[in-house]
């Protein structure tokens, strides 16, 4: 471990392991159905991606375009129903969704009409009883209209994720997220009028010009509506966003005011009923469940169509070309867009046994759950402290990990704290030179 990643909290959320930046053109262009053939299929997540926001936010570097042209949205749902054809055809009839998720971008960009289509694809295409599973929709304040909400009630939404950030209206704008309180209050009225299950709040801290109190006062106004969940985000300044303005080296006078404010938001919230899930999510005690792998969003068996999404086997995580520059996204959409074979795998990160084992610690250990080591054993037939015993001594020697030797591996409370120091430590070398060596575009 370096000295850096020793003394700074943040390093790199890890919410997909590899990320992105790892992947590599696959030169054998393996085919799907070839891909899938042994894969279990009694238990898949699918997951549509919309690249499309009204804004980009000041800290956004996700695969996103801000607006677009006339027919653009139309014509990349036509390239989306080809690409469902050619997934379902490679995967055969014998299979079964258990969880679905319409992400982005923001999903809720397209009309309430387009949402329909969007339903239909996933519906009549792939096979998806949206009824019947989970189904989790990003939104943004603006997006967030009586008919678009409408539509995802009627067909099935059981959780809606609402990017607030802020209740501060100066905060909002720091943060280049042009929008009033006013106008996210009147949202999030209506998401309450349409009945669905879940509302998760996102909050950002570490916002130019905030502080403990507006912090706070951000928490109680996101309280006030009671919702289920809400996830609290550090902000990250990072290359090619709104806000890159920072430099590259260490802040710590900043990395210790993002610490002070989750610290204080997590006791709030902990204290308000919340139960702490991860380093950024929190659920309200008696929130409903949203199936077995509520937080398991990097199990295998993920199916993702849309040009941002990925894909998961046991053996390779695939997906299309990645770019955080705007020429850069609008030229892959408007590829994706005019494809016509949807029946290989472009680009990708191949896993073997070891990328497995650290893949499987990284996703259990970063749940406030952990990893029971028997589970470990189960599946790979060793114990964590066989195949990574010196990244969890050297965790525990900094009161992150409770007991390195025990038959429930946890992060402590603090180690939670650093959870985005603690899954860089454990990405493989690999991975670190693959991402290191992408050219950022």
């Amino acid at each position: 471990m370096t000295t850096a990643q020793l003394t700074s909290p943040y390093q790199h959320y890890v919410y997909a392991y590899p990320h992105k930046t790892a992947y590599r053109r696959l030169e054998d262009r393996p085919p799907l159905d070839h891909l899938w053939a042994s894969e279990p299929k009694d238990s898949l997540s699918l997951y549509l991606h919309i690249p499309f926001c009204e804004v980009r936010c000041g800290f956004c570097n996700l695969f996103t375009r801000i607006g677009a042209p006339d027919g653009l949205t139309s014509a990349y749902l036509d390239a989306l129903e080809r690409q469902a054809g050619a997934v379902r055809d490679a995967l055969g009839d014998d299979l079964r969704f258990a969880t679905a998720a319409f992400g982005g971008g923001t999903p809720t960009f397209l009309t309430a009409a387009e949402l329909e289509r969007l339903c239909d694809l996933a519906e009549l295409r792939m096979g998806a009883d949206l009824r019947a599973i989970p189904l989790s929709v990003e939104a943004s304040p603006a997006t967030a209209t009586a008919d678009r909400l409408a539509v995802l009630a009627d067909r099935g939404a059981t959780r809606l994720s609402l990017g607030v950030q802020s209740f501060v209206d100066s905060e909002a704008r720091a943060a280049v997220r042009p929008q009033r309180r006013a106008d996210v209050e009147t949202a999030l009225s209506r998401i309450r009028d349409a009945r669905i299950p879940v509302l998760n709040i996102d909050l950002i801290y570490g916002i130019d010009g905030q502080t403990e109190q507006t912090w706070r006062h951000s928490l109680d106004a996101a309280l006030a509506w009671r919702p289920e969940e809400l996830y609290l985000y550090p902000l990250y300044v990072r290359p090619l966003t709104g806000l890159d303005r920072r430099g590259a080296g260490p802040d710590p006078a900043w990395d210790e005011q993002r610490l002070r404010l989750y610290r204080a938001g997590r006791d709030h919230l902990l204290a308000q009923g919340y139960v702490q899930q991860s380093m950024r999510m929190f659920r309200r005690a008696d929130a409903p469940a949203q199936g077995a792998d509520d937080y398991a969003c990097q199990t295998d068996g993920m199916i993702g169509l849309g040009c941002g999404a990925r894909s998961y086997t046991s053996g390779l995580h695939y997906s299309f070309d990645y770019a955080v520059g705007m020429h850069e996204v609008r030229a892959i959409i408007d590829d994706y867009v005019a494809t016509a074979d949807f029946t290989r795998a472009e680009v990708g990160y191949r896993i073997d046994a070891q990328e497995a084992r650290r893949r499987h610690l990284l996703q259990s250990l970063l749940q406030a759950e952990g990893l029971r080591t028997e589970d470990y054993r189960v599946r790979f037939g060793s114990d964590p402290a066989d195949d990574f015993g010196p990244e969890l001594q050297r965790l525990a020697e900094q009161g992150w990990l409770a007991d390195p030797d025990s038959a429930h591996l946890q992060l402590t409370p603090e180690g939670l704290a650093h959870s985005d120091a603690i899954g860089p430590e454990l990405f493989s070398p690999a991975v670190r030179a693959a991402m290191t060596a992408y050219e950022r575009k």
